[in-house]
């Protein structure tokens, strides 16, 4: 078996029409190259990224992972093939960020936990420039840590301003960012 990278969407649970259409387009598009997509289960949102996962032709009954903060699955149960009901509230965020990748649109407090939590798991975070936690950090450096990738990639929250600039970032990331948090130093 051949493992699929997991990318998770992450952003704003009440995103407008027109991040709406990029959840979907970035849902197909990852779908499309071979990838799942994890989501935080709730809002407009993961429902964009499941509808945008399932129009990509070669689409499976295994490609939406909802990660859910409460107990009960049924706030998914309408559109993600794996639920996963936590009971962590919050705290299920650091699960999330556990993806192979992170791709913020727009966002609030929760998406900038996630943000944090997928910095501090050495995971390439790419940002959409839809207003919110996502476009404020595009371009930056989340704290003074030496996380150097390679002499090739300075690590930081990566801009990207359409559906191929994310198509070849993830391309390029993905097989560099290997390295697991083994957790945090005594």
């Amino acid at each position: 078996m051949v493992y699929k990278f997991q990318i998770a969407i992450i952003g704003g649970r009440d995103i407008d029409s027109d991040g709406e259409k990029m959840v979907e387009d970035i849902a197909k598009m990852i779908i499309e190259e071979g990838y799942r997509i994890v989501t935080g289960g709730l809002g407009v949102l993961p429902k964009a990224a499941h509808k945008g996962a399932k129009s990509a032709e070669n689409s499976t009954d295994s490609d939406t992972i909802s990660i859910l903060p409460g107990f009960d699955p049924k706030p998914a149960m309408e559109y993600s093939d794996i639920i996963i009901p936590t009971g962590l509230d919050a705290y299920r965020n650091a699960l999330v960020s556990n993806s192979d990748a992170i791709i913020a649109v727009g966002g609030g407090a929760g998406t900038l936990s996630e943000i944090a939590y997928a910095w501090q798991f050495r995971r390439p975070i790419i940002a959409t420039l839809v207003d919110g936690w996502g476009s404020n950090l595009a371009g930056e450096s989340i704290d003074s840590r030496n996380r150097k990738i390679d002499d090739s990639v300075e690590d930081i929250v990566f801009p990207c301003e359409n559906i191929g600039q994310i198509r070849l970032k993830l391309k390029q990331l993905l097989p560099l960012y290997t390295k697991r948090h083994r957790g945090i130093p005594e």
